[in-house]
């Protein structure tokens, strides 16, 4: 499709003109994929998919906007896209119309559009296999890996309109995830998974992902239940980034323009954590891999400050919120029949001098939280505030004890402020780089 994109962009302005279109902007991507699951030493599933999508905007002459979507870039897919986009602009919105990004012509600094030759299907078929053998026989009460998926996956992108932009991009993935269960005579199965991401296949740390999947799974095999009260709790880099995830609307410049956010527009300045945490996003940080250059309204990505020092410094924008704000949009817009803003990469990190420092070699009853579960169900992201049934240990000086089944309940809010400590140790998750976080007390409901 990359190749295309300057024939695209040549049939765009050809139908646009013929059409008496003067304004327009288009956005595509084409994703081609290829994942595999295995079931008890068999395969089990393989899927392959080639995606293609164009979102095309037309703007008439009393300014107003339609959006169209077409799986088909050829002149003729392009000129049909374009005539029902028109038509449909007679019928858009009157108030805050969307409009060009003011930085979608700004140059980007060309990063080298390598894309790795994918592996055959057989091959990701048989290191799968040899993975779920290997991670069976690392210990007796391993008895199955329900949840597995080995994928690799080329992503082409472009963002083009009628002022002259034209950006364009690819790249490749892998990953791989694993997720095991035991069962032992008179006891609950206990399960636990980890993942791993990288360029190629090549590259992917397979011997790491069935190490720590089963580290993780034999330590919850011997479980106690835990006592309700107030502990300090650990929560691991990714049940952090997904309870950040949770209340993302927090950044959310869209979010708080319609009211839907734990933010004010004013808020800007105000210690809403403790100094001893900072929170960036960052789509260029060099862990993200296949990081985008650009977003679906061809602004640059970069690193936005979202947290210094524990005082909110920026909000996510796209180009329509940044101008009602009166900020400039910062790379994280997806457009479609409505724009939305969403987050690209968190790098999460420790900022300050902590008062005291925390290690779990020392500490004393202290709740260490790996995995949050059902954050669809115990989230209320307009209050602040969750209770979260969750995986996790007791730990006390270096000894962890699996807990039962326990949740975790507080105010998100007030859980930033009473961030204690932030680990130096950063590591890479699904989504960003976070090290573990210690916060001075929360709720724990046994069962």
């Amino acid at each position: 499709m990359i190749t295309k994109i300057e024939e695209i962009a040549n049939y765009a302005q050809e139908n646009a003109a013929k059409l008496g279109i003067k304004k327009y902007d288009i956005y595509g991507s084409t994703v081609d994929d290829t994942s595999v699951q295995v079931d008890s030493g068999e395969p089990k599933q393989v899927k392959a998919s080639n995606r293609s999508g164009v979102t095309v905007r037309v703007w008439n002459e009393q300014n107003t906007m339609g959006v169209t979507s077409t799986t088909d870039v050829d002149p003729k897919g392009l000129e049909l896209a374009l005539k029902t986009a028109y038509e449909a602009s007679f019928f858009g919105v009157k108030d805050n119309v969307p409009d060009f990004s003011p930085e979608a012509t700004k140059p980007i600094e060309n990063k080298p559009q390598t894309k790795v030759e994918q592996a055959p299907v057989s091959e990701l078929i048989e290191k799968l296999l040899s993975a779920e053998k290997e991670l069976l026989a690392t210990h007796p009460a391993i008895t199955s890996v329900p949840y597995n998926g080995l994928a690799q996956r080329d992503i082409d992108r472009f963002y083009l309109n009628s002022d002259g932009a034209i950006r364009k991009e690819s790249h490749s993935l892998a990953s791989l995830y694993l997720y095991s269960r035991t069962e032992e005579e008179g006891k609950k199965p206990r399960s636990a998974g980890a993942y791993r991401i990288q360029e190629s296949l090549v590259d992917l740390d397979i011997t790491g992902c069935i190490q720590e999947t089963a580290e993780k799974n034999i330590s919850h095999l011997n479980y106690e239940k835990i006592t309700t009260g107030k502990y300090k709790v650990v929560f691991s880099p990714e049940a952090f980034l997904n309870l950040l995830g949770a209340f993302s609307n927090l950044f959310n410049a869209q979010n708080i323009l319609d009211n839907q956010s734990l933010s004010k527009a004013d808020d800007i300045g105000k210690q809403i954590a403790s100094p001893l945490l900072s929170v960036y996003d960052d789509a260029l940080h060099h862990a993200n891999v296949g990081a985008e250059s650009f977003d679906g309204e061809g602004t640059p990505t970069r690193q936005i400050k979202l947290i210094e020092n524990g005082i909110l410094t920026n909000f996510l924008h796209s180009a329509g919120t940044a101008k009602r704000l009166n900020a400039q949009p910062t790379g994280h817009a997806s457009i479609g029949a409505k724009v939305v803003v969403g987050p690209n990469f968190y790098h999460i990190f420790a900022a300050g001098v902590p008062e005291e420092e925390f290690s779990l070699e020392t500490a004393e009853n202290v709740v260490l939280i790996d995995d949050i579960h059902a954050l669809h169900a115990g989230v209320k992201s307009l209050q602040g505030s969750f209770s979260l049934p969750f995986d996790g240990w007791l730990v006390n000086k270096g000894e962890k004890v699996s807990i039962e089944s326990a949740t975790v309940a507080g105010d998100f809010l007030e859980l930033l402020k009473s961030i204690v400590y932030v680990e130096k140790e950063p590591e890479l998750t699904p989504g960003g780089v976070c090290p573990r976080i210690w916060v001075s007390e929360l709720s724990i409901t046994g069962e």
